[in-house]
């Protein structure tokens, strides 16, 4: 999200593409993920509960950029440990390019930083790619966990996904958690990692460290 001083909080939809188009999302990109590796390693530091990060990676750094040394570059800089920083790609990304982006993400694993697949099950589904690259985690779309208790094709999906993610020994999160019913029925289905509105809405590092002082 941008925080504009004239036009307020700006969600991503806004400007992501535009950013795409025009190539601003190499900048921007780098600025996030900088930013992002600095704020968890200073918490870290301050002695809260070691979690990892995830930031989302664009397309456009794949193509005619040094993406692997981009991000090794910023682990430096911050001094955030690499297990700590996880990349997610959507499912498009992988049919750009796929044995380029392999090799990238091949280099990422040997580094140390995670890679989990955004929105899994929405676009180009090819479980071949679950065998040709490391995935540590596969997060399961919103629209799927929104059909819990509506619609029974919706739960049969989220448990074959959790099933296979967890035979491939692959960790498996649900986006989109509004509801207590929702959180039940993954629990049931054995998925233990989730985020949404249920738990919390979008934050600034200010209040989550506000938080986190308040839960310690």
């Amino acid at each position: 999200r941008w925080n504009h001083p004239e036009w307020g909080m700006i969600p991503p939809g806004k400007f992501i593409s535009i950013a795409e188009k025009t190539g601003l999302i190499l900048p921007i990109g780098e600025w996030v993920l900088k930013n992002a590796c600095r704020q968890m390693k200073q918490w870290h530091d301050q002695g809260f509960q070691r979690v990892p990060v995830a930031v989302n990676l664009s397309v456009r750094q794949f193509m005619d950029y040094d993406l692997v040394g981009m991000v090794s570059r910023v682990l430096r800089e911050t001094g955030l440990e690499p297990g700590y920083l996880e990349l997610e790609i959507t499912e498009s990304i992988l049919m750009e390019d796929t044995k380029s982006i392999a090799k990238t993400l091949h280099q990422m694993d040997q580094m140390g930083v995670k890679i989990s697949i955004d929105d899994f099950g929405m676009k180009y589904s090819s479980l071949n790619y679950l065998k040709q690259i490391p995935i540590h985690r596969l997060k399961i779309d919103m629209s799927f966990v929104q059909g819990i208790a509506v619609n029974p094709k919706d739960e049969i999906i989220i448990d074959g996904i959790i099933t296979l993610a967890k035979n491939l020994g692959i960790d498996v999160l649900a986006e989109g958690v509004e509801t207590l019913p929702q959180l039940d029925f993954l629990k049931n289905a054995r998925c233990f990692i989730v985020q949404g509105f249920y738990l919390f809405k979008p934050m600034t590092a200010e209040k989550i460290s506000v938080s986190l002082v308040e839960t310690a």
